[in-house]
């Protein structure tokens, strides 16, 4: 090839290679500093970005796992309150069979004291059947299979807790009068294998609740972990981007330069003819 040409400039076929490859990073950087991300989309780098995208996938689902923890641990803490209310209310039936026990009670006295008993058993039936969180009520038997909670993404395991009836029928009150001393005596007994039925009750929605809690907490952290390996995997150090757009600026610019240089060289033969 002639050195001296004004069909093909070599100088500025080369001059031009470099800053068009040049102007392709500065393009790359701008946009890693625009989206914060050095993996944006499946271009950037197919098998980063596929790994990425599958656990996002797994976040999603794992949103789904929490919301489902979330739904339960609700369900269990409103029958939990609705427990707690109905062991204070056999407490103050105990109260009234106990006394209705005192052989000395007027007739109007026991009356009395039969009509809070009948009031008071009936509240706990009131209670037991508004313990429902979002349709679902573990103390009044019609969650015949409790409550099953998702426990991972793939839906295959589950947080069972158990339903825990506290109905009048279930904790043998339902049929309690305190008519005279020997129904009091016989309420009284069954006042307290009802206590005694609450308090085990309770305690296993307490420790259904605390799995339930217990499990969205790692569900949480197992988030914020995934969350920080696609960090890792995805975005970009904008400090080292910062600096490599500057020198890919300044490198521009030069780009620029030599191939104005290369342009001018063809003209500089036009002095060999005059």
């Amino acid at each position: 090839m002639a050195l001296n040409s004004v069909n093909t400039n070599v100088g500025a076929m080369i001059a031009l290679q470099n800053l068009q490859v040049t102007n392709s990073e500065l393009s790359t950087v701008q946009s890693r500093i625009n989206t914060g991300k050095k993996v944006a989309s499946a271009k950037d780098n197919g098998a980063v970005w596929a790994i990425a995208q599958g656990q996002r996938a797994e976040m999603a689902a794992l949103n789904a796992v929490k919301d489902s923890l979330n739904r339960g641990q609700s369900a269990v803490d409103v029958s939990l309150a609705a427990g707690e209310s109905v062991s204070d209310l056999l407490i103050q039936l105990k109260e009234k069979a106990l006394a209705a026990k005192d052989t000395s009670l007027t007739s109007d006295a026991r009356a009395a004291l039969a009509a809070d008993f009948v009031s008071i058993r009936d509240q706990i039936g009131t209670v037991v059947a508004n313990a429902k969180f979002n349709g679902v009520n573990l103390l009044d038997g019609t969650a015949t299979n409790g409550f099953k909670a998702l426990a991972n993404v793939g839906g295959t395991s589950t947080i069972d807790v158990a339903s825990q009836t506290m109905t009048l029928t279930a904790l043998g009150i339902n049929a309690s009068v305190l008519t005279d001393a020997t129904t009091a005596g016989t309420a009284l007994t069954a006042v307290d294998g009802a206590i005694k039925s609450v308090s085990s009750k309770l305690a296993k929605l307490g420790t259904g609740s605390k799995s339930l809690g217990t499990h969205a907490t790692f569900v949480g952290k197992l988030q914020d972990s995934l969350e920080s390996g696609i960090g890792n995997l995805v975005d970009a150090d904008l400090a080292k981007e910062s600096a490599r757009l500057q020198s890919l600026q300044t490198k521009q610019q030069l780009g620029v330069q030599a191939l104005s240089i290369a342009n001018s060289s063809t003209s500089i033969l036009l002095g060999l003819f005059r």
